[in-house]
């Protein structure tokens, strides 16, 4: 059986940047490319979008949309603006769950707005491991220059330190090890695993997480090579100059800082531990300047492109 390799691209709130960084991502897409694509949203403003941008939609999409976000006002998210996006996420996945989709590209959802419409979850990870049964996944940022994952993610920082298992690091580590391998066609990656605590816990005199928990987990994974815990504030460093293939971060703005500071504009978010490739922008939906044209598409390109190589190297690995 040939392997599936269609993609999906959600809109993400019809009121934010979505609609013009879906429709700048899909004007560069060969049509061969394109007709494997499936855009999960509202035509209106998908084409309002491209407007925005001084284009118009290439023929031959395939958009499916419940009209929820026909309407949309760029900038004004409303309760229907957040059941739409709630909606074109939940028909993606669902088409993922029937075997149907090799990958999704989600564009960026308010949390907020998301929420008000009745969804139950953090963010778009949480709810693609539910929907997808997926018992582990680990939230990973790639961009030129760096990749890092997280080991907790939306965690309040007073919480992270009683968050944080040996176990759960150690399943992290391997599921990094494991897309780096498959994914990223790195044959014996190196992963830096940073520590916790000021100087990763002094030896316990500034914390004892470093000792106690981050440090068990780093035993032999073949065919990865393992390091730390490393010190916090010169991890990042070594990444960019090449030290490592990725770290493991132990909390969401302990990875995010460096992410954002060195690749934003190409960084893309990608979920380890799928059944399915997703990827996304690493941005939010910018209601501040949506309409405008102004939006930067290249982090939804990226996410499309990274995608893309990797639904390829799956398919071929089950060839």
């Amino acid at each position: 059986m040939d392997p599936v390799t269609q993609l999906a691209i959600t809109l993400g709130d019809p009121a934010g940047i979505g609609p013009e960084i879906v429709a700048a991502t899909l004007a560069g897409v060969p049509e061969a490319l394109r007709r494997r694509i499936i855009v999960y949203g509202d035509r209106g403003p998908l084409e309002r979008g491209a407007r925005a941008i001084g284009q118009a939609l290439p023929p031959g999409l395939t958009i499916r949309g419940d009209g929820l976000g026909e309407a949309a006002v760029a900038g004004a998210p409303d309760e229907r603006t957040g059941a739409a996006q709630v909606g074109y996420l939940e028909a993606a996945v669902a088409a993922a769950g029937r075997g149907e989709l090799a990958a999704i590209v989600t564009a960026p959802i308010s949390k907020t707005w998301a929420r008000r419409a009745g969804f139950a979850f953090p963010g778009h990870t949480e709810m693609l491991a539910s929907r997808l049964g997926a018992p582990d996944v680990v939230m990973c940022f790639v961009g030129p220059r760096l990749k890092v994952a997280l080991a907790t993610v939306h965690v309040p920082l007073a919480e992270v330190a009683r968050t944080l298992t040996t176990a759960g690091l150690r399943t992290t580590i391997a599921l990094v090890a494991r897309s780096l391998v498959a994914d990223f066609a790195i044959a014996a990656p190196r992963i830096g695993v940073v520590g916790l605590n000021p100087h990763a816990g002094e030896g316990g005199l500034l914390g004892t997480e470093d000792r106690d928990v981050i440090a068990p987990a780093l035993g032999a994974l073949p065919p990865a090579r393992l390091t730390g815990p490393l010190v916090p504030d010169a991890a990042f460093r070594e990444l960019a100059a090449g030290k490592y293939d990725a770290l493991v971060a132990m909390y969401h703005d302990q990875g995010l800082i460096p992410v954002k500071l060195l690749d934003f504009d190409e960084a893309v978010n990608v979920t380890l531990g799928l059944p399915i490739v997703r990827t996304s922008p690493d941005h939010g939906t910018a209601y501040d300047i949506a309409g405008t044209g102004t939006a930067r598409p290249v982090s939804m390109q990226r996410a499309l492109a990274v995608a893309i190589e990797m639904v390829a190297r799956r398919a071929s690995a089950r060839l």
